[in-house]
């Protein structure tokens, strides 16, 4: 049997490098950012952020994993380490006694409040004010093609 393989030729094969590497590096430096000025790790910062998203702080714990594009043990792990340090608390779920509820504490919703605009601030730089708004323009709208794609 015969396959044949669409090889990236060398413009699609730039931009894929391009977009790996922006990725990986882009995610390094915020990481190490956060870590440095607020003592937070983006992986905390993530989970922070998507439960002041919702108006009661409270998210089953599915549906947090479904959010940030996590499987069930590194949800577990993550939510462990901030319930450690006060910043979320699990509660149990009526409707589900096999579920759980990750709640967002006073002390999380105090450091997600102290960490963003630093954070922000870090974004603005190395992103936004790198690039053009029609750039910007551009990179939102191929974003989302890409992501209407995976969501099928």
């Amino acid at each position: 049997m015969t396959t044949d393989v669409r090889w990236l030729d060398a413009g699609q094969q730039r931009a894929w490098r391009g977009f790996l590497d922006l990725h990986a590096k882009l995610a390094a430096k915020l990481n190490r950012d956060l870590q440095r000025t607020s003592g937070l790790s983006l992986a905390d910062y993530d989970v922070l952020v998507h439960l002041t998203d919702v108006p009661d702080g409270r998210l089953r714990a599915f549906e947090l994993g479904e959010g940030l594009q996590w499987d069930k043990s590194r949800v577990s792990k993550q939510v462990a380490r901030l319930a450690d340090r006060g910043m979320v608390a699990k509660e149990a779920c009526p409707e589900d006694r096999r579920g759980a509820y990750v709640v967002l504490t006073d002390a999380g919703r105090a450091a997600i409040e102290a960490a963003a605009p630093a954070h922000v601030e870090l974004v603005h730089q190395i992103v936004f004010d790198t690039l053009t708004p029609r750039q910007i323009r551009e990179w939102a709208v191929i974003s989302a093609a890409v992501l209407r794609r995976l969501d099928g």
